[in-house]
């Protein structure tokens, strides 16, 4: 079988926290690591959606609304259900690793530059299916 869980694709987070919540993969392990014998995934996520906008809004209005807050954390595989979707948002791997967890100011930059490139993708308006809510 393949390996279909790479980078840039998108996931939904089945248990935990942010159960039902959509994300990306930023980071695969297929093999595991030494302290995950698993296979698992560095995701990042939409924690809260940019709320629908329309033409009668003020410019104000419309940038508090397009706000996005986003969350990133490691998933074992068993805990992702992939999409067939994909999203090529450019993170900086430098700030968004697994050593970002290890204190709160890198966790705080990591979250930082997450939410401004997916804030960033949402005004462009592509990958649309990514920024609206999950229903079901």
């Amino acid at each position: 079988m393949g390996k279909f869980m790479k980078g840039g694709k998108v996931v939904l987070v089945l248990g935990g926290r942010f159960a039902g919540r959509k994300g990306v993969i930023v980071k695969n392990y297929d093999d595991g690591s030494t302290d995950k014998p698993y296979g698992h995934a560095l995701v990042a996520g939409i924690d809260r959606h940019p709320r629908p906008v329309t033409k009668r809004m003020g410019k104000k209005k419309i940038k508090q609304r397009s706000k996005v807050k986003t969350f990133f954390k490691v998933y074992n595989y068993n805990h992702l259900l992939p999409t067939r979707y994909s999203v090529d948002v450019e993170l900086d791997k430098k700030i968004v690793n697994k050593d970002s967890f290890k204190s709160p100011a890198t966790r705080r930059k990591a979250r930082q530059e997450i939410k401004m490139k997916f804030e960033e993708r949402y005004k462009s308006g592509k990958n649309r299916w990514f920024f609206q809510k999950l229903r079901f």
